[in-house]
């Protein structure tokens, strides 16, 4: 396993001579963070896995105590993750056409241009809406819990969202050693409202990685709804 992430993190970094694999068909992807899906801005790698990431993307999992790489989870050093100066440098030497107007652009001014690009902004608007993939006929429950915003379990700031929990969590309760009960976990059906985490924190940033809302429907039975989302949780690990 350990010979297998070193291979992948190798190849990560190295190109052919002849320019990037693929041609320009999948350029944009291939050098795309993994966290926000867009071309790399300000590019920075984690220096024991290799694995490339937006700098600011990347800033959250600088402010635990013990960070985790996003993409291989594996632990690492936040003193040894540096510029990625060789990304930066292919990013500024290749071009790629942009996904609305195929206009030739190179990747360091993609994001720019594809933010002002009347072709995709027209593809943006014509976005089919969203329709559930499987429609429920069951009742909806009068008494659902909110499981939208949340009450921070530090200072009792309310009304916040998973990603504005996290930050307000992170810009002032970094350094608080107490033990406290996690918010979302406790609104779901098989949360358990006594349980603190150690590490709040490493908590939110590992474990709440998506909404259970949307992958769990809440108007069928209760205990359907807790072995629906106990699997969920269980596929984490």
């Amino acid at each position: 396993m350990a010979m297998f992430r070193s291979l992948v993190a190798s190849a990560q970094q190295r190109q052919p001579p002849g320019g990037p694999a693929g041609g320009d068909s999948g350029l944009e992807a291939q050098y795309s963070c993994p966290i926000c899906l867009e071309v790399y801005h300000r590019p920075v790698a984690i220096g024991s896995c290799g694995h490339t990431f937006c700098g600011e993307c990347l800033q959250p999992c600088l402010q635990v105590p013990s960070p985790l790489c996003p993409l291989c989870r594996l632990p690492f050093d936040p003193k040894k993750v540096d510029k990625a100066a060789h990304v930066e440098k292919q990013l500024a030497s290749y071009k790629a056409p942009c996904r609305g107007c195929s206009k030739k652009v190179t990747l360091a001014k993609m994001r720019v241009h594809v933010s002002s690009c009347m072709k995709v902004q027209e593809q943006m608007a014509n976005c089919p809406k969203f329709v559930p993939v499987v429609p429920t006929s069951q009742p909806i429950p009068s008494a659902v819990p909110n499981r939208s915003t949340f009450t921070c379990p530090y200072c009792g700031a309310r009304n916040l969202d998973q990603q504005e929990l996290l930050k307000h969590c992170v810009d002032n309760h970094r350094s608080d050693p107490n033990r406290v009960v996690c918010p979302i976990c406790s609104a779901m059906p098989w949360g358990d409202p006594s349980y603190k985490s150690a590490n709040f924190l490493q908590h939110l940033l590992h474990r709440h990685k998506f909404s259970y809302d949307t992958f769990v429907d809440y108007s069928i039975d209760e205990e359907a709804a807790f072995q629906a989302a106990l699997a969920l949780s269980l596929s984490e690990n």
